[in-house]
Order: C-alpha cells, then sequence, then structure tokens
C-alpha cells in the first residue's frame, strides 16, 4: 500500500504575546489583528490564538475580531471547560486544539492527559466536531495518548516539542515514533512549543508532521528584525515635519 504523505508543512502562528504587549498599556496598540495579517501577507497559513480562562493576554473582542478579520483558518487554543466550548461554538473558528491550562503556569507545561480524562474528553470533542470545529489534542508523544486521542474521537494531535526544544535525550526520537503512530491511527499531525531557527529544522523533516504552530519565538524575534524598519519610519515622520 502507498503511503501519502504530505508534501507542504504550514506555518500556524500564534499571536498571544503582542496582546501581552498591548495589555502591559492596558490600550489597543499593538493590535493582534494587524500582526495576524502582517504574518498571513508574509505566509503564515493560519493564526493561533489562546483564550485563557484569566484573559491574560487574548481577550474575547480579540477571538471575534480574529475570525472576522483574517482570511486563513483560525485556530482557537482553549482549556477543557463548558465556558470555552460556549465561545467556540459561537465563534465556529475553523479548528480548536484542547490545551491542558494552569492559572499558575507561564505557558503550557505539558501535554494533556487524554488517557485520563477521556471521559469529560469526548463529549467535548464530539460537540465541537458536530459544529463543524475541527478538533485537536495537544499532547505528549506518548503512545498512549495518541491512541486515547483517536478513540475520543479528535481529528487531530499537536505534539508537544517542549520537551525537544529543552534538548532532552531522545525527544526527537519520541517525536518522529509518535508522529508515525498518530498517522497510522489516523489522526493529523501538528507540532509546537518552544520551536525557533535553531531546532525547527529536525521536527519540519517529520514526513507525518504537516503543520507547526509557533508563537513566542517568532514575536520576540520580530522585535529585532523589525525595529531598523520601524525606527525609519518613525525618523522619517519627524525629520518631515520639521521641514
Amino acid at each position: 500500500m502507498t503511503n501519502h504523505l504530505p508534501s507542504l508543512l504550514r506555518l500556524g502562528v500564534n499571536v498571544d504575546h503582542v496582546a501581552t504587549v498591548r495589555n502591559a498599556r492596558g490600550g489597543a496598540h499593538p493590535d493582534p489583528l494587524d500582526v495576524a495579517r502582517a504574518a498571513i501577507a508574509a505566509g503564515a497559513d493560519g493564526i493561533t490564538i489562546h483564550l485563557r480562562e484569566d484573559r491574560r493576554h487574548i481577550r474575547d473582542a480579540d477571538v471575534a475580531a480574529m475570525k472576522a478579520g483574517i482570511t486563513v483558518p483560525l485556530n482557537l487554543e482553549m482549556a477543557a471547560t463548558p465556558e470555552m466550548v460556549r465561545i467556540a461554538l459561537a465563534t465556529r473558528p475553523r479548528a480548536c486544539c484542547i490545551v491542558p491550562e494552569r492559572r499558575a503556569e507561564v505557558t503550557t507545561e505539558g501535554g494533556l492527559d487524554v488517557a485520563g480524562q477521556a471521559a469529560s474528553l469526548q463529549p467535548m470533542v464530539a460537540q465541537l466536531g458536530a459544529a463543524g470545529i475541527r478538533v485537536s489534542l495537544f499532547v505528549d508523544p506518548d503512545p498512549a495518548q495518541l491512541r486515547a486521542s483517536a478513540a475520543v474521537g479528535a481529528a487531530v494531535v499537536e505534539l508537544h516539542t517542549g520537551a525537544y526544544a529543552e534538548g532532552r535525550p531522545g525527544e526527537l526520537e519520541r517525536l518522529r515514533d509518535g508522529a508515525r503512530l498518530a498517522a497510522s491511527l489516523g489522526l493529523e499531525v501538528h507540532a509546537g512549543h518552544g520551536l525557533t531557527y535553531d531546532n525547527v529544522t529536525p521536527v519540519a523533516a517529520i514526513p507525518q508532521v504537516v503543520e507547526l504552530n509557533i508563537g513566542h519565538f517568532l514575536i520576540g524575534q520580530a522585535i529585532t528584525d523589525g525595529i531598523a524598519a520601524v525606527v525609519a519610519h518613525m525618523k522619517a515622520l519627524m525629520l518631515a515635519a520639521r521641514r
């Protein structure tokens, strides 16, 4: 039997931390939607936002604005709670990625325990799927979690690459094995967390992975790579005002 593997790899850009910068001043700038549109113009295939329960970065209004204002699929990361399911059903993003969430964490620290939460996850996955939303589960590349993800009806798994990004031995092979198993179970395979210019290549080379979701590094790097252009533009406006 021929194994048809994807020839292209999609990039989903997470713009959460544009909202983090905005919220530091409590105003409207920078607007995550503006940055999302710039990312799309530069080649992003999708936009990811994480509406956390404490609304520490993305806000409810951002979700609606993003859904209405972008031309590529919107991926809504969310905790497995009734409130988030209601918001997803009202907004109808292209996809929802269910992630574990603890209010004390700075960022998502690990994969979802699908095997241990199957009874509560299955009806949520079914409800979102019935609304035409592709459901992804953010999991470690662990065989039990991957099998449980398929069993609860998810269409996609996003493999947590955090341990790999931290340089833990053996994690790249775990990702490769996990991607093969997930694909064999009929799951679409995505990956993300902690990916940078320096470590993305081996993950991007995994043939079963069809999408990488990257946020914090890209937003941080944009501060460096983009500062020359914005300073030059501001200085030109200032000098033009004196002429």
